[in-house]
């Protein structure tokens, strides 16, 4: 009887969160994977994810400066586990992680599946290297999960030789599973304006986190705007900024929280700053206007819903659009519609679908549990 060896590849929080869904679904139809840990964030919250349950290895690379390096390190350490060809190798989104299991898996001769395939932003400095990494793993993957249509016009227009497949996005699921479980949301305090910040791209971490702190002294002069600035978790990253913005009154630091605790703090917030690509994704979802620190956005989707909308990272332009929303409840209200521009929470049942429909043609035969 035949029994399917997937892999997922997962070094990142983001990674965790995303191939949680994917995981449990390709169990439900007894595709049991196994998850192969490359260590780049440390600390991962893997039964909050519901990926406790599976088997993991861990490969021990520790998460440092230069990506590329990193890749190179991760493609080493992981090469050898794949020699033994497993059926698929599944990797998420565009980290260095994702790039190495990535050429890791094409290097041993192992079919790839990209989940969260064609996002592009067509500029290779913005993100950088996320969009590189992307359009190399693209265009070797045998399996292209697009969570949009958009994202797959622009797989098309590349001309990837694998399979496009439109899927939703499989951060929706997680997200829709993680707000079940939160208790009802907490009333907001008259008369204050909550205002949820976080920043984490590599591009902002120069002149980007000054002009945000110059934005946020702006913001904080209004007394009835309260900040939670969630804090990166590179203490030199955490430290700047707290010494930028530490002695506002009006500014309180959380740690790097886990997904459920992220959720909850966006759910309470009348306002969203970030440059992060998931809180583009589920600020939709979650009815919370989201404002992107951020010149240009893979996720164009929700900027056409009008959930978001791209400020960069000029103080003014920041401070003055946070002002906006907070003085016009009509449009404050108007972009806090609950949508779901990026798939409605069925995406990881989709996947898990077509991999095993996908499986089963290779080897001709119905894969079931042993």
């Amino acid at each position: 009887m035949y029994r399917a060896d997937i892999r997922l590849v997962i070094g990142t929080r983001p990674e965790a969160i995303q191939l949680g869904p994917v995981a449990q679904a390709l169990d439900a139809r007894g595709l049991h994977p196994s998850l192969i840990l490359t260590g780049q964030h440390p600390q991962l919250d893997l039964a909050g994810c519901g990926l406790d349950r599976f088997p993991s290895f861990s490969l021990g690379c520790e998460g440092q400066a230069d990506p590329h390096k990193y890749v190179e390190q991760v493609f080493d350490a992981l090469f050898p586990f794949l020699r033994r060809r497993p059926d698929l190798v599944i990797v998420q989104g565009d980290t260095s992680s994702a790039l190495a299991g990535a050429m890791a898996a094409v290097a041993a001769r192992v079919p790839l599946a990209h989940v969260e395939a064609g996002l592009r932003s067509h500029d290779l400095q913005q993100p950088w290297p996320e969009e590189e990494y992307r359009r190399r793993i693209d265009a070797e993957a045998d399996l292209l999960f697009a969570p949009t249509e958009g994202a797959a016009q622009n797989l098309r227009r590349e001309h990837v030789p694998g399979d496009i497949h439109v899927t939703g996005n499989s951060g929706v699921d997680a997200l829709i599973a993680v707000e079940r479980r939160l208790p009802a949301s907490t009333l907001r305090e008259a008369g204050q304006f909550k205002l949820l910040v976080t920043c984490h791209r590599r591009e902002n971490w120069g002149e980007g986190l000054n002009s945000l702190a110059d934005a946020l002294r702006r913001v904080a002069a209004h007394a009835d705007i309260r900040i939670d600035f969630v804090l990166h978790p590179n203490p030199e990253i955490a430290a700047r900024i707290q010494a930028l913005i530490g002695d506002l009154d009006n500014v309180r630091f959380s740690l790097p929280c886990t997904h459920a605790e992220q959720v909850a703090k966006m759910r309470n917030s009348d306002l969203i700053l970030s440059d992060s690509g998931g809180m583009q994704e589920e600020a939709p979802a979650l009815g919370v206007p989201l404002l992107v620190l951020r010149n240009t956005t893979e996720r164009p989707e929700g900027v056409a819903s009008g959930n978001c909308r791209l400020v960069g990272l000029h103080a003014e332009q920041i401070a003055s659009a946070v002002l906006e929303l907070r003085n016009d409840p009509v449009a404050l209200a108007r972009m806090g519609r609950r949508q779901f521009p990026f798939g409605d929470g069925t995406a990881a049942r989709t996947i898990a679908t077509i991999i095993d429909d996908w499986l089963s043609v290779r080897s001709g035969s119905h894969l079931l549990a042993g």
